[in-house]
């Protein structure tokens, strides 16, 4: 797929288009990580959470109940 810099304000940008959007799954708002390598390849990486935040929530809370006792006598 070629693309283009493009002007954006005082800054370029790759825009990424709808198509390029589905394959990466990427959308509006996503982090990316951005790698340069020798030579000048950019590499673009999206970030995703391992666990969704109200998952990582919940193990928390259960974590927490199932050790209750343990964290009182380490206070």
């Amino acid at each position: 797929m070629l693309k283009s810099i493009t002007k954006v304000g005082n800054s370029q940008g790759l825009i990424f288009d709808t198509a390029l959007c589905e394959l990466t799954g990427l959308k509006t708002g996503d982090q990316v990580n951005v790698t340069v390598h020798d030579g000048g390849a950019v590499v673009i990486m999206p970030i995703r959470s391992a666990v969704s935040a109200n998952d990582a929530a919940s193990i928390a809370k259960d974590l927490i109940q199932r050790n209750a006792e343990l964290f009182k006598r380490l206070a």
